[in-house]
């Protein structure tokens, strides 16, 4: 009997054990980089796009502005991946963060504008920065941004421009546009290049080719591998890959050539690959880092949409790797002074996406469905 009772405490005793460490264990959403291990809220919160946490584009570079200024103040934070990219996954995410004590929520991406609109309404006391987009109801027929949204935009049809005006001063004439969807920031990343690329043209006394196409995806398919290597194969020497994880796709066709390039977008892509020669940029870490910095400073500028162009350096090109042969840095300040002053002036409609409302005058575009 006593060696019973003995037994049984054994077995009692380590079920105790198992019990303490199973309640202690990460949750299955394993996304969290904390100040503190044991710390059940994330006060600051970042719900990923599309992809992942570590995409080499718009996830990771906002999530860098939260890591950055988290760590630099000793805030908690974490990140969220929705199950699916519909709006109703992205708001029960949203509804995860903040029931896990999520006071500022980064939310990056058009395709949460409808999902921002809910929220902002169901959590007056939580705080949103949404980023390239302003909130909307789902058919897009009312729009607010409510005063505890800051909305963050950019001007794309610039970084568009620099990045088809490089091209074509380095010496390529012959160009190519994929779109990931034609949503407003692609079309405007379009409109930009193509209106880039013919000012350039028009200066060197030459006439520029661009293919120009949407993917109808931002993710990379051997579909747009294929059409990529037909590109390149017919003598195209440059393309612009504008939608997300279609990069690597145009990277794996651009690999498999002699002398082509890649232009990446959003971030600095250059380490994608030794293909991609410039990328045309949107300083997405910078501003997420000064949006959390204004809330915490008590300057959130909520209600409003905030925008970043060439005249605070909300977008460029990233100098520094970009492979350029003869395209210098003083030709590039060049350019970007007469952006800040205003002196070139650049469409950016989004009713036609094909840019056949352009008048060009050294770029012809030959637009593929």
């Amino acid at each position: 009997m006593k060696n019973k009772k003995k037994r049984i405490g054994a077995v009692l005793y380590v079920c105790i054990i198992l019990i303490s460490v199973l309640g202690c264990a990460a949750p299955k959403d394993s996304g969290i980089v904390s100040t503190s291990e044991t710390a059940e809220k994330f006060e600051l919160a970042l719900i990923t796009d599309l992809g992942h946490i570590d995409d080499q584009s718009f996830n990771q570079a906002a999530w860098q502005g939260v890591q950055q200024y988290a760590e630099e103040h000793g805030i908690t934070y974490k990140y969220y991946q929705p199950e699916e990219g519909t709006s109703d996954a992205y708001v029960e995410t949203i509804d995860q963060a903040i029931a896990a004590g999520a006071k500022l929520v980064v939310c990056p991406g058009y395709l949460f504008e409808t999902p921002v609109f809910i929220a902002q309404d169901r959590y007056p006391d939580v705080s949103f920065i949404l980023v390239d987009g302003q909130p909307h109801d789902s058919a897009n027929n009312v729009s607010k941004i409510g005063k505890n949204v800051l909305s963050i935009l950019y001007q794309d049809e610039q970084a568009g421009f620099l990045a088809g005006y490089a091209t074509v001063k380095d010496g390529h004439s012959k160009l190519g546009f994929m779109g990931g969807m034609a949503v407003p920031s692609v079309i405007r990343y379009g409109y930009g290049f193509v209106q880039g690329a013919d000012l350039a043209a028009q200066e060197l006394g030459i006439t520029a080719e661009i293919q120009y196409t949407y993917t109808g995806t931002f993710i990379g398919t051997p579909e747009i591998q294929a059409l990529a290597t037909s590109w390149y194969t017919d003598g195209t020497e440059v393309i612009f890959s504008c939608g997300g994880a279609i990069v690597d796709s145009v990277i794996l066709a651009a690999e498999e050539k002699d002398n082509v390039k890649v232009i990446g977008v959003d971030v600095d892509q250059s380490g994608l690959s030794k293909t991609v020669m410039t990328s045309a940029m949107k300083m997405l870490t910078s501003s997420v880092y000064s949006g959390i910095r204004d809330y915490y400073g008590n300057a959130f500028q909520g209600g409003t949409v905030q925008k970043f162009s060439a005249v605070n350096n909300g977008i460029g090109l990233p100098m520094d790797t970009s492979t350029f042969s003869t395209f210098s840095q003083q030709d590039y300040q060049d350019v970007y002074a007469e952006l800040v002053a205003g002196e070139i002036v650049i469409a950016n409609q989004t009713d036609d996406s094909t840019t056949a409302d352009l008048p060009l005058q050294a770029t012809t575009v030959t637009y593929i469905k």
